[in-house]
C-alpha cells in the first residue's frame, strides 16, 4: 500500500430501517437524473416537445437497464451459471453489472421502433442526450468503486486504488456487500477511475464539437460511440477481473474496436452532405 494510494470505501451499502441502500444504485439514478436535465435542455434547445422526451427517456432508460443487464449475464456468464452459482444473482442489478453495450442496442433499438411509430427523427433526440450519457456513465463508475470491481493489474503506482478485505455480519467474505476490515488486499490499477477521467472529458469534447463543427443528425452521437469506445478499447487492457476471452482477448476490447469501426463509418459517411442542426418535428 502507498503513501499517497486512493483507499477504497469502507462499505457499498448501507442500512435504513430494513432497506439495504447500495451506493451503486444511487450512482446509477444520479447519472439518469443528470442526463435526463441535460438532454431535455438541448432536446428542447433544437425544437423538440418536452413530452416527446419525456416518452422517450422512460423507454429508453427500461430498455437500457435490461439490455446492459442481459449483455453483463451472457457476457460473464460464468458468474452465474456454474457449479456453486446461484443463478439467481443474475437478476441481483444493484450488486454491479451493467454492459453498455447492451444497454445501448437494446436502448437505440426499443427507441427506433418509437421514432418510427411516431414518425419523427431520432437524430436530434440522439445528440441531444450524447453528451450527458457520456457523462452518466462516468458517475456511474463511482459505483464500481463503491462495488471495489473493475480493476485493474496490481501495481504500485502512487495512485493506486486499495482494494480492501470486506466481511459480512457474520464474519464471512462479502466483497460487494460486506463492510471493510481494514485489511489491504492488493492494490490495483483504479481503471474505474480511469475511465470516469476520460468519459468527462469525452463529453466536453462532444459539448464543443457540436457547436464547433456544426453537427447534427445523429453525428454527435456517433462521435459519442466513438469516443468511448476508444478509450474503453485501452482501459479494458488493463483489467484484471474475471472475463470472457474470444482468441485470448477481453470481449469487450474486441467488442469495443468492433463498435468503434462502426460508428466511424456512421460518422463519415452517412449524411455526410447535411449540415447543421435537425428539427426534431
Amino acid at each position: 500500500m502507498s503513501q499517497l494510494s486512493i483507499p477504497s470505501p469502507s462499505v457499498g451499502a448501507f442500512h435504513l430501517g430494513p432497506l439495504t441502500i447500495h451506493i451503486y444504485a444511487l450512482c446509477i439514478l444520479a447519472g439518469i437524473v443528470i442526463a435526463y436535465i441535460g438532454g431535455e435542455r438541448r432536446y428542447q434547445a433544437c425544437d423538440g416537445k418536452q413530452e416527446h422526451f419525456e416518452e422517450l427517456c422512460t423507454l429508453g432508460v427500461i430498455a437500457g437497464i435490461i439490455g446492459g443487464r442481459l449483455y453483463h449475464v451472457i457476457t460473464d456468464n460464468q458468474k452465474y451459471f456454474c457449479d456453486g452459482c446461484n443463478p439467481a444473482d443474475a437478476l441481483k442489478i444493484t450488486n454491479g453489472g451493467l454492459g453498455i453495450w447492451g444497454a445501448v442496442a437494446l436502448g437505440a433499438l426499443a427507441l427506433w421502433v418509437l421514432f418510427k411509430v411516431k414518425k419523427v427523427p431520432l437524430g436530434p433526440f440522439a445528440d441531444a442526450v450524447a453528451p450527458d450519457l457520456v457523462l452518466a456513465q462516468a458517475i456511474g463508475r463511482l459505483g464500481n468503486w463503491c462495488n471495489q470491481e473493475l480493476y485493474g493489474r496490481p501495481t504500485d503506482v502512487p495512485w493506486a486504488l486499495d482494494i480492501y478485505y470486506r466481511v459480512n455480519d457474520n464474519g464471512g467474505y462479502a466483497p460487494v456487500s460486506g463492510h471493510s476490515t481494514g485489511e489491504v488486499m492488493t492494490s490495483v490499477h483504479p481503471t474505474f477511475l480511469y475511465e470516469l477521467v476520460w468519459n468527462v472529458l469525452v463529453c466536453l469534447f462532444l459539448l464543443w464539437a457540436h457547436k464547433a463543427w456544426k453537427l447534427g443528425h445523429g453525428r454527435v452521437f456517433a462521435l459519442y460511440v466513438m469516443g468511448y469506445t476508444l478509450g474503453r478499447f485501452f482501459i479494458e487492457g488493463m483489467r484484471s477481473d474475471e472475463a470472457t476471452h474470444i482468441f485470448g482477448l477481453r470481449v469487450n476490447i474486441i467488442v469495443s474496436l468492433a463498435i468503434f469501426l462502426i460508428a466511424a463509418i456512421v460518422f463519415f459517411v452517412l449524411d455526410r452532405h447535411r449540415q447543421g442542426p435537425e428539427s426534431p418535428e
